[in-house]
């Protein structure tokens, strides 16, 4: 038997993108409904960016406590050997995510969204059918939602080889994040920063670790200068990157990869498990989006300043819009359709979006590149402060790494930022934040900094661009 509800506002997708878009939709009072197959919070929340981060924090204290033990630290501090608990580990990231998963939904409830668990299939553009979840092993029947607006957001997905796809010893960044056990060898498959972040955190849990890049140097999407910093930390740590490698498939016995470097031979490297870290594509197959005849960008939905798609009334925002694939772009314009919807003016046409890759040491980056300023024809300058120079980087171990601003020459208008280091991601507030209120070079070097902290190199940076640094 199917049911009929009748809603302004109907978002496909609870991810970061349509839960934040439904609170909004409901603090301005448009009757929401949600629906969400899986659990609300979508991959950031529940198989992406918090279970990762908590990942990264428990090798780094189990790590940091094998160095006490090995007698490596500098402060005279000595420990016994750890033991590493797993499951005890997973629980509390567990935690973590019902607690926010949790609050996502007493949000929603708060704001009177209507949530309906079951999975999409678009009818039209007013018209969804919901296979509803079935409940204590009952059914869960199927319902049909009429709306005036369809929101679609629906992420994304890990990009899968088609000669090796996920199963047995293949395994997702959804794998990799709930990890019944470790293995002795991990190979990955890709040097971006899932890869690497993933890596990293198997590789200081103790497992032996090979990663596998087609191109010629790891993190390829970023400033070469900002990946040389954590490619010594990988060396450092033990890892080993095998670059210009092409991966060929599993072994014939399924404990390896073959691999075929520059110099055209094949061979096998050992490993009990592969992480496939290719990338990410939209998740825009299995929901009937094919019913709308939507203008696509590949397997992306097409969308203007507005999130508006090409049906009048049908917007998209997040992953399935294609890059930049990041929560909080989709926080962001979830928020403006809500308002949009609302009758409010509004466009996503942000100043720069932030993105952070996690790795040891973090890597921020915000607007330009000196390399991308001057393939837009920009006359720019740029201006660098290294953490060796800065007092809280030392007191923190970890020195390496800088802070560099660009600006356009004329007008010393900032147009880009750019940071690798210890902790480095909490920067990126700042580099926004400067971005969007089109600061200049002397508004930041000019705005006084508490000392000591990391965010002093930010004013050094802009202080070296003018010309009249102080602490180098």
């Amino acid at each position: 038997m199917q049911t009929q509800t009748n809603t302004t506002l109907l978002i496909i997708g609870g991810g970061p993108g349509g839960y934040v878009a439904a609170i909004r939709a409901g603090q301005l009072g448009i009757p929401t409904v949600l629906v969400e197959g899986a659990a609300l919070g979508g991959t950031c929340l529940n198989i992406g960016c918090i279970p990762s981060k908590a990942l990264i924090h428990l090798a780094e204290r189990f790590q940091a406590a094998q160095a006490l033990a090995d007698g490596d630290s500098p402060l005279g501090i000595q420990a016994s050997p750890p033991t590493l608990d797993l499951t005890r580990g997973m629980a509390w990231k567990d935690g973590i995510v019902k607690r926010l998963t949790t609050g996502v939904g007493a949000l929603l409830k708060k704001h009177k969204v209507t949530v309906v668990r079951g999975w999409a299939r678009i009818v039209d553009g007013k018209t969804v059918d919901v296979e509803l979840e079935a409940a204590h092993g009952v059914h869960g029947g199927s319902q049909r939602i009429r709306c005036e607006h369809l929101l679609l957001a629906t992420g994304s997905e890990p990009t899968a080889l088609p000669f090796m796809p996920f199963g047995g010893p293949v395994v997702s960044s959804t794998e990799a994040l709930a990890p019944a056990n470790l293995p002795e060898r991990l190979a990955v498959v890709g040097a971006g920063y899932i890869g690497l972040e993933l890596g990293t955190v198997y590789r200081k849990l103790g497992v032996e670790v090979d990663v596998i890049e087609a191109q010629d140097r790891i993190l390829p999407a970023y400033d070469a200068e900002l990946s040389k910093p954590v490619a010594a930390s990988l060396k450092a740590l033990g890892m080993r990157t095998h670059l210009a490698t092409q991966l060929l498939g599993l072994a014939d016995d399924g404990k390896g990869v073959r691999i075929q470097g520059q110099d055209g031979r094949e061979r096998i490297l050992a490993a009990d498990r592969v992480l496939v870290a290719v990338g990410r594509r939209p998740r825009s197959r299995g929901f009937g989006l094919s019913a709308l005849m939507l203008d696509m960008d590949g397997l992306a939905v097409r969308v203007d300043s507005q999130c508006r798609s090409s049906m009048r009334n049908v917007w998209a925002i997040g992953d399935l819009t294609g890059e930049p694939m990041l929560a909080h772009r989709a926080m962001a314009q979830g928020e403006m359709v809500a308002e949009r919807i609302a009758g409010h003016t509004r466009h996503f046409i942000p100043a720069a979006i932030p993105a952070v890759c996690f790795t040891d040491p973090e890597i921020v980056t915000a607007g330009l590149s000196p390399r991308q300023a001057a393939e837009a024809g920009v006359d720019a300058i740029e201006g660098s402060f290294p953490f060796v120079a800065n007092g809280r980087a030392m007191t923190l171990e970890s020195s390496d790494g800088f802070v560099r601003v660009v600006a356009r020459r004329d007008n010393h208008l900032i147009i880009g930022w750019q940071a690798v280091g210890r902790a480095v991601s909490e920067l990126s507030a700042a580099f926004s934040q400067s971005l969007e209120m089109a600061a200049c070079l002397e508004d930041v070097a000019g705005t006084i900094h508490a000392h000591p902290t990391l965010g002093e190199a930010v004013q050094e940076a802009a202080l070296r661009a003018l010309g009249r640094a102080l602490h180098i």
